[in-house]
C-alpha cells in the first residue's frame, strides 16, 4: 500500500517535470475521441470574469450565481469550488426546455450520458446536479447526504422513476458518470467502474423537478435555498448512452493513465492538463459495486521504485516561476495522499516514505533552480503540508548564519562558521504542519534510541512538528556534541489533551528525546544519534546536533513504579497497621458502650468519637477482606461500593469532629439537639447521597480495574477524592484557628502564673486533634511519585494506624475516660459486695458539670484563673 501511494505521487510529479524536459509530438488518446463525440462540454477551467460558463461544443452560455467562486486545481486542469450556503453559489448551465437533457422522454433510443468530476465537502443533505422539464416535470437529480447518495431519473408521461444508490463521494476527486436508456434503464459508474443501476424502475407519484434549468450546486426550485459545498470539473453530456468500453476509455484519458508511459508521447499541453487527474486517482478509494464486490481502479503499469523515478527527473535548469508552480503542485499532491481514505490505519511507513520523497524532490528542485551569478536565489512559500524555503547561494557569498523559518518559536539554525561557501551552496528547509499526527504510537524496539528501549512496554509519541534542513555541501560541524559549531533546533511541543494530562500527572515520568528519521537502512527509523537535548521544559525543547535531516521531539511517558522491596514494605505496614487499628477501634467502641451511663461519656463529643470509630472500623475490615476478591466480579463490585460509603462516612465524621470543635472553642452556635440532628445528617446522610449519585452515573467504575475500588481512568475516583480533599482543607482551617486560641491562652497563663509548659500544651493539643480530624491524609497528596517516597511511608504509617491513635488519645490516655472507668469499677465493686445503702461519693466530673451545689469545679482550673474573662470557654474537647 505504501509503495503504491508513493509511486503514484511520483508519477504526477515526474509527468509535470517532463513538460520542461522534453518536447514530443502529440498522439491523441482514444478516450479523447470519445470526448469529441459529446454534445455538451464544460471544462470549467476558465471562467470569463468569474461570471460566464461556455459550452465548448454546444456554444451555449451559462452563468455563476454568487461571488464565492474559487478556481482550484481540478481533476483534469482547473476546476470550480462552490462555497455552499456561505455564499449561496451555484453553476447555471442554461435552460434546456424541450430537450433530452431536461426531459428523458425526448431522448432517442440512444439514451443520454452525464459525466463530471466531483470533490464533495458537504456534511448535510444537498443536491449536486439537477435538471427537469418545466411543463412535464421530467428530468434527473444527483443527491447526497452524510449516510448515502443516489442518482435519480424520472418521467411524468408514464409516472416512472429510476433510482440507483451510490456511495457518497468524499473530499477527494471522484468521477461520476451515469447513463439512461429506455431499454436498459439507469446505470451509474464511479471512477470508470459500474457501481449501481436500476433497469426497470418503478411507478411513482412524485413527478420530479418542474424546472428545465441545468444547474450544479442546488436544485432548480429557487425556494430551496440551500447550496452545495464542493468542487466540480469536466462536466460533459453525451446525447447517447456510452457503452462500458467507451466509458473506460474516456476515464483513462481524463485521469491521464497512459501519460507516464515512455512509449506514449504526449504534448506539453496535454501533460499539464491531465497530471492533476493522475494524482487524484492515486488517492481515490476502492469502489463498492451494487453486488458488494470491492474493485480498485487499475494500477499504473509503469509504476517503479523511488530511485527509478528520480533517475528520470530532468537535470536541466528550471525557471523560477516554473519551479514555484511545480513545488506547489507537488505539495498539493502530498496533501491529497495524506487526506486519502485509502491511507492505511497503520500509516507510519507511508508517512516516513512520503517525507523522504518530499526531501529528495525538493533537493532536486533546488539543484536545478535557475542560478544567478552574484545574488541569492530563493523560493519559498507555504502549503497545507509544509512551509518551505529553497535557496541557492553563490560561491563566496557572505552569509552570517542561516535560520529556518525566519519567524516563529520553532526553528533550525546553522552558525555562519559552519557554512564554508567555497562553492555554490543549496539549502532546503521544510517545516511540516501535520505530519506528526500520523505517528500515533512508535514502538521503542523499532527505534535507535537506547534510552527508550529501556522501557520497551511504553510507546513513544511525537511531541512536536517535524522540521527538516538540508545543506549541500554539508556544513562543517563538530563531531563532539560538547564542542562547536553545532546545529541548533528549537521546537515547541504540540500536545493533545491526553498527552497534556500524562505530562501533568506527577505519577508519570516523562522522557523527551531529540530525534530524527534515519534512512540508512532504506526505511525511516527514529534515532537520536548525534543529537542531545540541551535545554527546555514541558512546553519546548532545545536540541544540538552534528548533522542535518528531519528532526522532531519524541515523548515517552513511563508510569512510576515502586521497587519490589518498597511494595512489600508498604504492604506489610498496611496490613499490620490496619490489624492494630481494628483491634484498638473495637476496644474503643466497647469502652464507650460500657461507660455510656457515666454523664461525661454521654455528651455529644463521645457520640461523635463513637461514630467515627465505627466508620473507620468497618472501612478497615472491608479493606482487608477486599484483597481476597478478583476485580471485575460481583463481590468485588459490592465491596468497592461498601468501601466507598464507609470511607466517605469516616471523612464525614472527621468533618463533624472539626465542626463540633469549632463550635465549642471558637464560636458557639446552635443547641445540642439541633447540632445532633445536623451531625448525623452530615456523617451518614451525605456519604449515602454521594454514593447513590456515583452508582447511578458510573456503576461500571466500581471494582473493574486492578482492585475493588473506584476506577482511576475515567475519573470516577473523584467521587471520593473531592469530598476527602474538602474535609482535609476545612479541618486544617479549624485546627489553625483552635491552635491559635490555645497558644494565646497558654501564653497568658505563662505571664500570670509562670507556667512554662505553654508550648508543650499546644503541641499536645495538636497531636490529640490530628487523628480525629484526618489531616494526616494530606501525606497521601504529597506521596505522588518516587521523589516523595518518605511521604508515602508516612502516609502508610499514620493512616493505617489512625484507629490506634484514636484509641490512644481519646480512650486510653483521656483523663475523662479513665476517671469514668474508675468510677464505674467502684460502682461495680460496691454492687458485687451487695452494699447498696452506702452513699457513693459523687464523681468529680459530675461535680464539674454542676451536679452538686457548692462544689467548685477544678478540672479546668488553670484556664479559669486567667485574668481575661473573655477567654473562659469550654476547652475540654482538647
Amino acid at each position: 500500500m505504501e509503495f503504491s501511494l508513493r509511486f503514484h505521487l511520483f508519477t504526477v510529479f515526474v509527468s509535470s517535470i517532463k513538460v520542461y524536459a522534453q518536447v514530443v509530438q502529440p498522439v491523441k488518446h482514444p478516450g479523447l475521441q470519445v470526448l469529441g463525440t459529446a454534445s455538451h462540454y464544460w471544462p470549467l477551467d476558465a471562467v470569463d470574469g468569474i461570471h460566464e460558463l461556455w459550452d465548448q461544443i454546444g456554444k451555449r452560455p451559462g452563468y455563476i450565481n454568487g461571488s464565492n467562486i474559487n478556481i482550484v486545481e481540478g481533476m483534469v486542469n482547473k476546476g470550480i469550488f462552490l462555497n455552499g450556503d456561505n455564499g449561496g453559489t451555484f453553476l447555471h448551465f442554461g435552460n434546456y426546455q424541450n430537450s433530452c437533457i431536461s426531459d428523458p422522454t425526448l431522448c432517442g433510443p440512444e439514451g443520454i450520458t452525464f459525466s463530471f468530476f466531483w470533490k464533495n465537502h458537504e456534511s448535510e443533505s444537498r443536491y449536486a446536479v439537477a435538471s427537469g422539464g418545466k411543463v412535464i416535470s421530467n428530468g434527473f437529480s444527483v443527491f447526497t447526504n452524510p449516510y448515502g447518495g443516489y442518482v435519480e431519473f424520472y418521467t411524468r408521461g408514464n409516472n416512472h422513476r429510476w433510482k440507483a444508490n451510490i456511495k457518497v463521494p468524499g473530499p477527494y476527486w471522484t468521477h461520476i458518470l451515469f447513463t439512461w436508456k429506455k431499454t436498459d434503464g439507469l446505470k451509474v459508474y464511479i471512477n470508470g467502474t459500474f457501481t449501481a443501476g436500476d433497469a426497470a424502475g418503478n411507478v411513482s407519484a412524485n413527478y420530479g423537478d418542474p424546472y428545465p434549468d441545468l444547474v450544479i450546486g442546488t436544485v432548480n426550485d429557487r425556494t430551496y435555498g440551500h447550496y452545495l459545498t464542493g468542487a466540480f470539473d469536466e462536466f460533459v453530456i453525451w446525447e447517447r448512452a456510452l457503452p462500458q468500453n467507451e466509458i473506460m476509455l474516456y476515464y483513462s484519458a481524463a485521469i491521464g493513465q497512459a501519460i507516464v508511459s515512455a512509449t506514449t508521447p504526449r504534448s506539453a499541453k496535454e501533460v499539464i492538463s491531465t497530471t492533476p487527474a493522475a494524482r487524484a486517482t492515486a488517492v481515490s478509494p476502492p469502489v463498492i459495486s451494487s453486488q458488494g464486490e470491492k474493485t480498485q481502479s487499475p494500477p499504473d503499469p509503469d509504476s517503479m521504485p523511488v530511485l527509478g523515478f528520480l533517475k528520470v527527473l530532468p537535470n536541466r535548469t528550471i525557471p523560477h516561476n516554473t519551479a514555484n508552480n511545480l513545488t506547489q503542485a507537488f505539495l498539493k499532491s502530498v496533501e491529497e495522499v495524506l487526506s486519502s481514505p485509502g491511507l492505511p490505519e497503520q500509516s507510519t511507513p507511508v508517512v516516513s516514505g512520503l517525507i523522504e520523497t518530499v526531501d529528495r524532490v525538493m533537493e532536486h528542485m533546488v539543484t536545478n533552480l535557475e542560478p544567478s551569478p552574484n545574488s541569492l536565489i530563493t523560493l519559498g512559500g507555504t502549503s497545507f503540508v509544509a512551509d518551505y524555503s529553497l535557496m541557492k547561494v553563490p560561491q563566496n557569498y557572505n552569509l552570517q548564519h542561516y535560520r529556518f523559518p525566519t519567524h516563529g518559536k520553532s526553528y533550525i539554525s546553522v552558525p555562519g562558521e559552519a557554512l564554508t561557501l567555497q562553492s555554490q551552496t543549496t539549502i532546503v528547509g521544510l517545516f511540516y504542519h501535520n505530519m506528526h499526527n500520523y505517528y500515533k504510537e512508535i514502538s521503542p524496539v523499532k527505534t535507535r534510541i537506547n534510552e527508550a528501549s529501556d522501557f520497551k512496554d511504553h510507546k513513544i509519541q511525537i511531541a512536536s512538528c517535524l522540521i527538516s534542513l538540508k545543506v549541500e555541501p554539508s556544513p562543517a560541524l563538530s563531531v563532539n556534541l560538547s564542542g562547536a559549531p553545532l546545529i541548533k533546533i528549537v521546537l515547541t511541543h504540540v500536545l493533545n489533551k491526553e498527552q497534556q494530562d500524562q505530562v501533568l500527572n506527577q505519577s508519570n515520568k516523562v522522557f523527551l528525546y531529540c530525534a530524527f528519521l534515519d534512512y540508512s537502512s532504506n526505511e525511516g527509523v527514529w534515532s537520536n544519534k548525534g543529537c542531545v537535548r540541551s535545554d527546555g521544559n514541558m512546553t519546548y525543547s532545545v536540541c544540538l546536533c552534528n548533522h542535518l535531516t528531519n528532526f522532531a521531539i519524541l515523548m515517552q511517558v513511563v508510569p512510576l513504579k515502586l521497587t519490589t522491596g518498597h511494595r512489600v514494605a508498604l504492604s506489610t505496614i498496611g496490613y499490620v497497621g490496619c490489624s492494630i487499628s481494628i483491634l484498638c477501634l473495637t476496644i474503643t467502641l466497647v469502652t464507650f458502650a460500657v461507660l455510656s451511663s457515666v454523664s461525661t461519656i454521654r455528651n455529644q463529643r463521645y457520640h461523635i468519637h463513637a461514630n467515627l470509630s465505627f466508620a473507620l472500623l468497618v472501612a478497615e475490615i472491608l479493606l482487608l477482606i477486599s484483597a481476597r476478591f478478583d476485580p471485575g466480579t460481583l463481590p468485588c463490585k459490592v465491596m468497592a461500593i461498601l468501601l466507598h460509603f464507609f470511607f466517605l462516612s469516616a471523612f464525614a465524621w472527621m468533618l463533624v469532629e472539626g465542626l463540633h470543635l469549632y463550635s465549642m472553642v471558637v464560636k458557639v452556635f446552635g443547641s445540642e439537639g439541633s447540632k445532633h440532628f445536623y451531625y448525623y445528617g452530615i456523617g451518614w446522610g451525605s456519604p449515602l447521597v454521594i454514593c447513590v449519585v456515583s452508582m447511578t452515573s458510573a456503576l461500571d467504575s466500581y471494582g473493574e480495574v486492578d482492585n475493588c475500588w473506584l476506577s482511576l481512568k475515567n475519573g470516577a475516583v473523584w467521587a471520593f477524592v473531592a469530598p476527602a480533599l474538602f474535609v482535609i482543607v476545612v479541618n486544617i482551617g479549624i485546627l489553625i484557628s483552635v491552635t491559635r486560641i490555645i497558644s494565646r491562652i497558654s501564653g497568658e497563663n505563662y505571664k500570670v502564673h509562670g507556667d512554662a509548659n505553654a508550648v508543650k500544651l499546644t503541641a499536645k493539643a495538636v497531636a490529640v486533634l490530628l487523628p480525629i480530624l484526618g489531616i494526616s491524609w494530606i501525606f497521601g497528596v504529597l506521596a505522588l511519585n518516587s521523589h516523595s517516597l518518605p511521604f508515602l511511608y508516612i502516609f502508610a504509617v499514620f493512616n493505617s494506624l489512625q484507629g490506634f491513635f484514636v484509641f490512644l488519645f481519646h480512650c486510653l490516655l483521656n483523663s475523662e475516660v479513665r476517671a469514668a472507668f474508675k468510677h464505674k469499677t467502684k460502682v461495680w465493686s460496691l454492687t458485687s459486695s451487695s452494699i447498696r445503702n452506702i452513699n457513693v461519693k459523687p464523681f468529680n466530673s459530675d461535680i464539674m458539670n454542676g451536679n452538686k451545689d457548692g462544689v467548685t469545679p477544678t478540672k479546668m482550673n488553670t484556664w479559669d484563673k486567667s485574668t481575661n474573662s473573655a477567654n473562659r470557654m469550654d476547652l475540654s474537647a482538647v
